[in-house]
Parts: C-alpha cells; sequence; structure tokens
C-alpha cells in the first residue's frame, strides 16, 4: 500500500524547503556582508576626505576636487536631403565643404582612374 497524496505532497514541500533555505540563507548572509563591507569602505573613504578638507582649511587653501570632464554640446542638424530645397542651397553657402560636395569628384576620378 502506498502513501497518500496529501503525505506524498507534504513531503516533497518539506524536502523542497529543506533545500531552499538554506541556500537563501546564505546568499541573503553573503549580500549583507557586501554591505557591511562597502559601508566600512565608504566611511574610510569620508574619513580621508575630512582629514584632507580639515588639512587644507588650516593651510588657508581652498579645498580642490578634480573636475568631470563634460563634453561640450554639439549641435546636430538634419541631413541635407530633410530640408526643403531653398534651405539647402542657403545650408551649403555657410557651411564647410561635406562629404556630399566631394564624394561624387572622387567617384568620378577612381572611375577615370580604371
Amino acid at each position: 500500500m502506498g502513501m497518500s497524496k496529501p503525505m506524498t505532497f507534504t513531503l516533497a514541500c518539506v524536502v523542497s524547503l529543506s533545500a531552499l533555505l538554506p541556500g537563501t540563507a546564505g546568499y541573503l548572509s553573503a549580500r549583507l556582508d557586501a554591505i557591511r563591507s562597502a559601508e566600512r569602505s565608504l566611511r574610510a573613504v569620508e574619513a580621508r576626505l575630512d582629514i584632507r578638507m580639515a588639512r587644507e582649511a588650516r593651510e588657508g587653501g581652498s579645498v580642490s576636487f578634480p573636475e568631470h570632464c563634460v563634453p561640450p554640446p554639439t549641435t546636430v542638424e538634419p541631413p541635407a536631403t530633410a530640408l526643403r530645397p531653398e534651405d539647402r542651397h542657403h545650408r551649403r553657402d555657410h557651411r564647410p565643404a561635406q562629404l556630399s560636395d566631394w564624394l561624387p569628384q572622387l567617384v568620378d576620378s577612381l572611375a577615370e582612374a580604371r
């Protein structure tokens, strides 16, 4: 005679939880240790910064921090084909030669070279 279905289900749940709970506990413990380590590192960096600021204040200088590199803003122009015909002519009058200006000449000269 076999086990009943509720008993089989209960045993399957117990076996699953016996494997799942220690694994979850280990994962959470490792994450907590990593958080504590990061907190200790942050406090050490803050302490060094406080010491540096105090030393600079004692010496009468100002605290200098490295500046972030910020790329200059770029202006993006729409492609010439997106402009109205009257705008295309105006645009070419005031800009240096673009790829589209010398590319046909290059293609022609390469074709002649063959």
